[in-house]
C-alpha cells in the first residue's frame, strides 16, 4: 500500500488546537525573558514585548484562517504561497523550511531536551563531551540524546497519525498543567510583595542591563535606542511563539478542515499567549528585573523555581522543560513532513517523499526530515541557523498574508468558508508591524538578517536547475 494517494481525516478540533499549543511551547518561555530584561531593563517593557508578540501571532493566525479555508490541503503555508504567487515562491519557502526552519528547530529542541536531562543525569548532559577537535567542533551526550529523541518520535509518527496524536495529547496537557501550576505556586508560595512593588515603581524606564564579572551596570535608553532594543527583543519572543501554523500542514488529516484549522489557530495561539504573559507576571512577582536579566545560564524559570521551591526547583523545571520539549518536537516532526510530501507531489522535492505508507503517513518524508535534523544536531550549528532565519521567517509570513489580498483580486469567486478577521485592516496591520521589525533587524542585526536571506536565495539556483533538468 505504499502508493496510497490520500490522507485519512481522523483528527478533531481538539487535536488541532493541541498541536498548535504543543508545537509553540518549547523551551523559549523558560529562557527568553532573560535577554528581553537585559535589553530593556523594566517590567513594563518586558510585558510589552510579550504582549506585542502575542498580538502579532494572533493577528497572523486570524488571517491564516481564510487561506486554510480556501485550501484545506496538506502543506499549509507552502500551498498558500504556491496558490497566491506561484510554484517558485512556494519552493523558496519549502527549501528554507527543510534547510533550517523546521529541521533546525527540531534539532535545537531535541538538544534542549538533552541539556535539561543533564540536570537529572549529568552524564547525559551537554557538559559531558564525548568528542572534540582543536577547531572547536565537539559532540556532547546531549546532542546524542537529542538525536535519539528525534529518531524515536519519527518512528512513532511513521506508525500512523494516531500514534503521534496521543503523544501530543498527553504531553501538551501535561505541559499546560505544569506551567499553570508553576504560575499559581509562584503567586501563592512567594509572598514577598516588595519585589513586585519595586519592579513596577518605574515600569517603562528603559535600561540596558549589562554584567561584567560581579559588576552590574544600568544604561538608560531613550528614543530610537528604545525602538532598536524593542525590535531586537522581539526576536526571541516571536520565536517562542512560532510554529503556530503547524496545524495548517496537516489539513489533509483534519476533519472539517475549512472550519477546524481556523479555530485551532485561534484557540491555540490565544491559550499560549495567555500562558506566556502569565509566566512573565509570575517572574516579576518572584524576581527583580535585574535577577531576571542575570539568571544563571539565562534559565529564568529555574531561577524563579529555586525561589519558590528551594533546592528542588531546578529539578522541577528540568522535568517541566523535558515534558515541554518532548511534546513540542513531536508536533514539529508530525507536521513538517507533510510539507515535503506536498512539494514532492508538485515535483519540487524528492519523488519518494510523495508517497504514503500503509498507515497513511508520509514515512519517507519523515525519515528524510529526521536525517537532516540529526545532521544539524551533530553539526552544533542549529542555534546559529535559527538566528539567521528569523528575518526570513517574518518575510514569508508577510508574503503569505499578502497572499490574502492577492487572492481576493485574482480569485474573487473562490469559496471562502471563513474570511480573515478585520480584513483588510488586521492583515494589513500585521504586514506593517512585521515589515517594520524586518527593516529594523536589517540595521540592528545585519549579519543574521543577511545570512538568513542568503539561505533562502540559495534555493533560487536549485529551483531553476531542477526545472531545467525536467
Amino acid at each position: 500500500m505504499d502508493n496510497n494517494s490520500s490522507f485519512r481525516r481522523s483528527l478533531t478540533l481538539l487535536d488541532g488546537a493541541l498541536l498548535v499549543i504543543g508545537s509553540m511551547i518549547g523551551s523559549g518561555i523558560f529562557i527568553v525573558s532573560c535577554d528581553i530584561a537585559s535589553k530593556l531593563g523594566s517590567a513594563g517593557w518586558l510585558i510589552a514585548v510579550w504582549l506585542i508578540s502575542g498580538f502579532i501571532t494572533l493577528t497572523a493566525a486570524l488571517s491564516y484562517g481564510e487561506l486554510s479555508g480556501m485550501f484545506p490541503e496538506a502543506g499549509g503555508q507552502y500551498i498558500y504561497l504556491r496558490e497566491a504567487f506561484g510554484k517558485f515562491f512556494g519552493f523558496l519557502y519549502g527549501w528554507s523550511f527543510f534547510a533550517v526552519i523546521q529541521t533546525g528547530t527540531i534539532a535545537a529542541v531535541g538538544v534542549a531536551f538533552g541539556k535539561f536531562l543533564g540536570y537529572l543525569f549529568p552524564e547525559l548532559g551537554d557538559q559531558n563531551l564525548l568528542y572534540g577537535t582543536a577547531t572547536g567542533f565537539h559532540i556532547s551526550a546531549a546532542q546524542l540524546v537529542g538525536i535519539a529523541i528525534i529518531i524515536f518520535l519519527t518512528f512513532i509518527n511513521t506508525n500512523g497519525v494516531k500514534s503521534g496524536k496521543w503523544i501530543q495529547f498527553i504531553f501538551t496537557f501535561a505541559k499546560i498543567a505544569a506551567i499553570a501550576a508553576l504560575i499559581i505556586f509562584g503567586f501563592t508560595m512567594f509572598t514577598d510583595g516588595s519585589v513586585w512593588s519595586a519592579n513596577w515603581e518605574h515600569p517603562f524606564k528603559a535600561m540596558e542591563i549589562s554584567k561584567e564579572v560581579t559588576v552590574i551596570t544600568h544604561k538608560s535608553l531613550s528614543g530610537s535606542a528604545i525602538v532598536a532594543a524593542l525590535c531586537a527583543s522581539m526576536v526571541g519572543a516571536l520565536f517562542s511563539s512560532d510554529a503556530w501554523n503547524s496545524v495548517t500542514f496537516i489539513a489533509g488529516e483534519l476533519k472539517r478542515p475549512e472550519r477546524n484549522i481556523g479555530l485551532s489557530l485561534f484557540i491555540g495561539t490565544l491559550v499560549v499567549t495567555l500562558l506566556y504573559i502569565s509566566m512573565n507576571f509570575m517572574y516579576l512577582h518572584v524576581m527583580s528585573i535585574s535577577e531576571i536579566a542575570h539568571a544563571p545560564s539565562e534559565r529564568v524559570a529555574t531561577a524563579a523555581a529555586l525561589k519558590i521551591f528551594g533546592g528542588n526547583g531546578a529539578k522541577i523545571i528540568a522535568l517541566l522543560i523535558m515534558v515541554s520539549t518532548f511534546g513540542c518536537n513531536n508536533g514539529l516532526i508530525l507536521s513538517g513532513a507533510r510539507v515535503y510530501y506536498t512539494m514532492a507531489k508538485d515535483g519540487l522535492f524528492l519523488n519518494s517523499a510523495g508517497k504514503l505508507n500503509a498507515k497513511g503517513v508520509p514515512a519517507r518524508a519523515l525519515w528524510m526530515q529526521c536525517a537532516w535534523a540529526c545532521g544539524l544536531c551533530l553539526s552544533g550549528q542549529y542555534g546559529n541557523l535559527l538566528d539567521y532565519i528569523v528575518f526570513t521567517v517574518l518575510l514569508f509570513y508577510i508574503l503569505t498574508i499578502a497572499g490574502i489580498f492577492k487572492l481576493r483580486q485574482s480569485r474573487p469567486d473562490h469559496p471562502r468558508p471563513y474570511k480573515a478577521f478585520g480584513y483588510p485592516f488586521i492583515p494589513a496591520l500585521y504586514i506593517a508591524i512585521a515589515a517594520f521589525i524586518c527593516v529594523a533587524l536589517l540595521f540592528i542585526q545585519t549579519q543574521y538578517a543577511g545570512l538568513g536571506l542568503v539561505i533562502v536565495l540559495t534555493g533560487i539556483p536549485v529551483y531553476y536547475f531542477s526545472q531545467k533538468s525536467k
